[in-house]
């Protein structure tokens, strides 16, 4: 699986084992989240700087980004419909 991939697999896991959506990873990670999305996608490539950011938010190593698939492994469900924005413990509605 080549490294793009590795990260949009990875990405998503993380995401919805956190109960995170798309809107609030890339909320506390200060980015798009269209961006957020096309790197789920394969579509975008992230800097550094971005996924600091986003394992940051996920509580993650960045080598968890690129951790290696199991074979046969389902691919990650996605969270239920709807844009519901998850907040971190502590945080406040704006």
């Amino acid at each position: 699986m080549k490294a793009r991939a590795l990260l949009a697999w990875n990405l998503r896991r993380i995401r919805v084992e956190r109960g995170l959506s798309q809107d609030a990873l890339a909320d506390e990670a200060s980015a798009d989240r269209a961006y957020v999305g096309g790197l789920e996608r394969e579509t975008q490539n992230p800097t550094i700087d971005l996924l600091e950011r986003l394992a940051k938010v996920l509580e993650a190593d960045m080598a968890e980004l690129f951790a290696k698939v199991p074979k046969g492994a389902p691919r990650p469900k996605p969270l239920p419909a709807g844009r519901k924005v998850a907040l971190k413990p502590g945080r406040k509605k704006q």
